[in-house]
């Protein structure tokens, strides 16, 4: 399993456009393309401060959907909702999974 965590900035006034930013990433995704799960996160501390960890079956997969022509032509509303609801672009941190534990 391989995960990527993202975090970025969310501009002031900007959050309730996050459910359709949401929705638009869903409905780029395609079959097979080894995405397992995702879960968005808000800081306590700092409600402008989002994440975003998104778990794959391997790299492999991950970066074969990156480079996915059918997922890169649904992302160009998704890129435009992201441009008005994130300060700034978002960080990456590639993250090999160790454990993951569901009871």
């Amino acid at each position: 399993m391989w995960a990527q965590l993202i975090s970025t900035r969310l501009k002031p006034g900007k959050d309730q456009e996050l459910p359709k930013l949401f929705d638009q990433l869903k409905a780029t995704e395609q079959p097979g393309s080894g995405l397992l799960r995702s879960t968005a996160f808000r800081d306590q501390k700092d409600p402008t401060r989002l994440f975003m960890l998104v778990f794959f079956e391997n790299e492999e997969k991950a970066r074969a959907r990156e480079q996915d022509a059918r997922r890169q032509e649904g992302l160009t509303a998704a890129r435009a909702t992201m441009a008005e609801v994130f300060d700034g672009a978002p960080e990456f941190v590639d993250l090999t999974v160790i454990s993951d534990f569901v009871p």
